[in-house]
């Protein structure tokens, strides 16, 4: 299997308000930027959607590290989900999860492959992530897309 590197943000100007995503995709030499927006949305949203976007890119099983800043989007995927969906999508305080559409999204795209998570501090010392913050920040405040 091919081993691919994800690594995804999102921003959001206002939250909620203006928001943007970012993915780059690596594959060997090959690296692959793209990006899109929302005229009203959340940060959290921006940053489930640049990992579905991303893997929804992939067109055979991969192996994929995804490369995120976002704890909430690492432990949703990673922990939270097993019981949101043993619970019919309400949390432990029986609330409706927030972002539902998305998580089911990123759930069935995440299966598809053979995912790991990593999480890195934002605005460090990531170039990929720093980059992927550069397309989401652009994204959200030109409301421009990559397709």
């Amino acid at each position: 299997m091919k081993q691919v590197e994800l690594i995804t943000d999102g921003a959001c100007s206002g939250n909620p308000g203006p928001g943007g995503w970012a993915a780059i995709l690596k594959y060997g030499q090959h690296k692959k930027e793209l990006w899109g927006c929302e005229a009203q949305t959340t940060n959290n949203r921006m940053e489930l959607q640049a990992a579905v976007e991303g893997l929804k890119l992939l067109k055979e099983r991969c192996v994929v590290t995804i490369v995120t800043d976002s704890e909430y989007v690492r432990k949703g995927i990673t922990e939270w989900i097993h019981g949101w969906k043993r619970n019919n999508w309400r949390t432990a305080s029986k609330q409706p999860v927030k972002n539902q559409d998305l998580w089911e999204q990123l759930d069935h795209q995440v299966n598809r492959h053979e995912a790991t998570w990593k999480w890195v501090k934002g605005h460090a010392d990531h170039p990929d992530n720093n980059r992927c913050d550069e397309l989401a920040v652009m994204a959200s405040k030109t409301q421009s897309s990559s397709t």
